[in-house]
């Protein structure tokens, strides 16, 4: 570790340490490629593809959370492990403290609900509008998955078209298809 390296992670370490840090995040690495998974002190608050620009993403979290973020991996330690057991087929659900502040209303109720579509299970979008009490919501829930800042640890992968396509996906089609796809292999 450089000395620079060092200097950071010391600095990360005193402020939160002090209560001086609004958010802490880290880079993995996936097969989606990078993840940039960030927390708040109640928990994991936000799961980002490259694609949607890393810093773009940090910029939207100053805005809505706090200015005050810096790179600091111990509080993301569990997250990174446990996404690479997902990935190795060796979890099935997560074990996550979650900070939902970034969503509210009805979107917020709709996230909390996509943890119990079982894993290697999908269901509509109308089903899950069914399943929330609002039968008639079938676009909000689209939107409520659409905007859901924790995929995958939130599994709005698992909601389909009412056809049984894919339907739209924060980190592009493609990446909902290898998550789907993967979750055809049971845990083990």
């Amino acid at each position: 570790m450089s000395e620079l390296e060092m200097l950071k992670k010391d600095l990360a370490e005193r402020a939160a340490a002090e209560g001086l840090l609004d958010v802490s995040y880290r880079l993995v690495d996936s097969p989606l490629g990078q993840l940039l998974l960030a927390a708040t002190e109640r928990g994991m608050v936000r799961v980002a593809f490259a694609r949607e620009g890393f810093d773009t993403v940090l910029d939207s979290l100053a805005a809505k959370v706090g200015v005050r973020i810096l790179e600091r991996h111990a509080p993301l330690d569990a997250a990174a492990r446990q996404l690479e057991e997902y990935f190795t087929h060796r979890r099935a659900g997560f074990e996550l403290g979650l900070d939902h502040c970034l969503s509210s209303g009805y979107r917020l109720q709709v996230q909390l609900a996509l943890p119990s579509i079982a894993y290697g299970h999908t269901v509509s979008y109308k089903e899950l509008a069914l399943a929330t009490g609002r039968p008639a919501a079938v676009r909000a829930v689209g939107t409520a998955c659409a905007t859901n800042p924790l995929p995958i640890v939130v599994p709005c992968h698992r909601v389909l078209r009412s056809d049984g396509g894919l339907g739209g996906y924060l980190g592009g089609v493609d990446a909902k298809r290898v998550l789907l796809d993967l979750e055809q292999d049971p845990p083990g």
